[in-house]
């Protein structure tokens, strides 16, 4: 005799999901076309919005902050290794999420840096 024929068969009773009964069922819009599926951020009219992951548009965020000083004078320190800095000096050129570019003022050449080895920059008014 097999055991599991004696067994009886428990009851499982369906759950429901929660729905709160004492609110009425709001229906569903069907979609239109013209009508956005989530609203933008709310601007003023004239206020430009900037698109991008935030650390190229939050000052907050290094890249960011460096995109507001394109054009001025800087110097940069970087750390090669545990313990060797070195750096460079011209006109900040452009910025990346990771990445700067100074114009050289002795030779014009265009100098890339990573920027998770910057330690200092010094910014010349």
């Amino acid at each position: 005799m097999a055991y599991h024929s004696q067994m009886p068969m428990p009851y499982y009773q369906p759950v429901m999901p929660y729905q709160d009964y004492a609110q009425p069922l709001m229906p569903m819009m069907p979609y239109q076309g013209s009508q956005p599926m989530r609203p933008g951020p709310i601007l003023p009219p004239d206020m430009e919005f900037e698109e991008g992951p935030p650390t190229t548009t939050d000052i907050g965020y290094i890249p960011a902050y460096l995109k507001t000083q394109i054009g001025k004078r800087v110097k940069i320190e970087f750390l090669i290794g545990t313990n060797l800095l070195i750096d460079r000096e011209g006109t900040l050129e452009d910025v990346g999420i990771n990445y700067v570019i100074i114009k050289e003022a002795e030779t014009d050449d265009l100098v890339l840096g990573d920027l998770y080895s910057i330690k200092f920059v010094k910014f010349f008014f």
